[in-house]
């Protein structure tokens, strides 16, 4: 089917958050459907950049209305491409036409030597096509959810002597990035996202959940780290964002390599759950590669059931 001949496809630093409203609260209303997430606050994130002209990528417009738009946020020699959403008629059309000429404008830029996407929003395979004719390599992603039952006490974590479990504090940026880069070393994780690789990128993904709404208000009770005594370094961390009024989003569980198997990435979950239920939530989420089979389990285990897939794309140089 051929989109509309009054269709444009126009670089999106020329609009501004009233002229995609209408897009950003139909969208809104898919991620509350779908994912149970309340959109709002990103959505305000998004409009702050709009208005100051400095979101880079390209907006759809169909009779003088704009009813779609891409974007994508630089780091360095690295974009992340943050979201494509198109509504209306021939919606799908314009959502892959407005990724092909994001694709296009990236990987002809001489700077950028690397790509990632995850579109969350977007059921496995909807746009794959694009990526894969693109170069890219492409990985399944789950989307995982848990009913909390209101049935909980309190946990009564076991640890060894040498360790201790205490909530989030701001001072632990540091540690937790170090925990992290050694947690996802070799890990499939790792392919998707480069941040994982290293201290120094681990900090920034710590800072964009902690300090940002972007994935939803930090909960710092519901986010818990294992500690050792003596050395003070991290052992294993769970950390939470509330998404909406009902629902808390895992947004990093991780165990350092010499301490799994031992059940503390159980008794995080365990922890978050309960903190997140203490304050009015009546759901969890979490996201995990397909590839990670061994963290599937664990989760199914703890009642996690799947209720979404979504594909992860990344392309280098």
């Amino acid at each position: 089917m051929e989109l509309s001949t009054s269709s444009e496809i126009l670089d999106l630093r020329h609009f501004s958050a009233a002229m995609l409203r209408s897009v950003l609260d139909a969208e809104g209303h898919i991620w509350k459907e779908r994912l149970g997430w309340d959109y709002r606050a990103s959505a305000r994130l998004l409009m702050q950049y709009l208005d100051n002209h400095m979101l880079p990528g390209y907006a759809a417009v169909v009779a003088d209305q704009v009813v779609g738009y891409v974007f994508c946020v630089y780091e360095e020699t690295k974009a992340v491409i943050g979201d494509v959403f198109a509504h209306g008629d021939h919606a799908h059309q314009l959502e892959e036409t407005l990724l092909k000429h994001l694709l296009e404008l990236l990987i002809n830029s001489p700077q950028i030597e690397r790509i990632e996407s995850q579109l969350l929003l977007h059921p496995t395979g909807s746009h794959s096509g694009i990526f894969h004719e693109a170069g890219f390599e492409v990985y399944r992603r789950l989307f995982m959810v848990q009913h909390l039952a209101g049935l909980w006490s309190a946990p009564q974590p076991n640890l060894p002597s040498e360790l201790e479990l205490r909530s989030w504090r701001d001072e632990d940026l540091a540690p937790a990035a170090r925990l992290i880069c050694d947690a996802y070393r070799n890990h499939p994780d790792s392919l998707i996202n480069d941040q994982y690789r290293s201290v120094h990128g681990s900090l920034r993904f710590l800072n964009n959940i902690v300090r940002y709404a972007g994935c939803g208000t930090f909960s710092a009770p519901a986010s818990q780290v294992i500690v050792h005594r003596a050395t003070r370094e991290f052992v294993a961390l769970v950390l939470g964002s509330r998404v909406s009024q009902e629902s808390g989003h895992i947004t990093q569980l991780c165990v350092h390599p010499a301490y799994r198997r031992q059940g503390f990435a159980r008794m995080l979950l365990g922890v978050a759950g309960f903190h997140f239920m203490r304050q009015g939530a009546t759901q969890i989420s979490l996201t995990v590669t397909e590839a990670n089979q061994q963290a599937i389990d664990l989760y199914y285990l703890e009642g996690y059931n799947c209720t979404h897939k979504f594909d992860a794309a990344v392309w280098e140089r």
